[in-house]
């Protein structure tokens, strides 16, 4: 089951746009989450030079989910992608610890921004298939999301690589979208 499905399920009002920025450090495994959630091949994956983005309509439905690059130099262009976000999914290398004082600082600034206010946010704990993955539970801890108060959060532990985990995260992005969209 893809995202399109999941969402679907969901979906109640027609034409909807939903717009999905997908953010991280370089090599935490963005384009190859986007690539399972289009259903394309993962074999093989390169750095991220810039943007990749997936569209899909279906039944009067368009996703488009945006993965931006997380190398240092193009980090300072994020903020160009910001703009009528809908979810912000951050994806982390729950193996690569040594950059988690980065990770931890780069998602601060993002949760700052004035365009992303408000904005749900979604952390992929990705790479838990691998043996020195952090757990979920002390990544919460370690970037201190429980003292998050202005947006809805949910933080998942994933494999993009196995797909595990994935499924029930964007569970958590379709119930939140809906719900948000009922408040309307």
């Amino acid at each position: 089951m893809g995202l399109l499905d999941i969402l679907r399920k969901f979906r109640s009002t027609p034409q909807d746009e939903l717009r999905i920025l997908l953010l991280g450090l370089d090599n935490a495994g963005k384009t190859t989450l986007l690539k399972v959630l289009a259903s394309e091949d993962i074999s093989h994956i390169t750095p991220t030079q810039g943007f990749n983005i997936k569209s899909v309509q279906s039944s009067g439905f368009k996703l488009n989910v945006w993965d931006i690059g997380g190398q240092r130099k193009i980090r300072q262009y994020w903020h160009h992608y910001f703009a009528n976000t809908d979810v912000l999914i951050y994806v982390i290398d729950s193996s690569d610890r040594k950059r988690f004082d980065e990770t931890n600082q780069e998602l601060s600034e993002l949760l700052e921004e004035e365009k992303l206010n408000g904005v749900p946010l979604l952390v992929f704990a990705n790479k838990q298939d691998l043996l020195n993955a952090a757990k979920a539970s002390d990544i919460t801890d370690g970037l201190s999301l429980h003292q998050i108060r202005n947006r809805p959060w949910q933080i998942q532990g994933c494999s993009a690589y196995t797909k595990e985990g994935v499924k029930e995260g964007l569970e958590w992005v379709s119930k939140t979208v809906a719900s948000n969209r009922n408040k309307k």
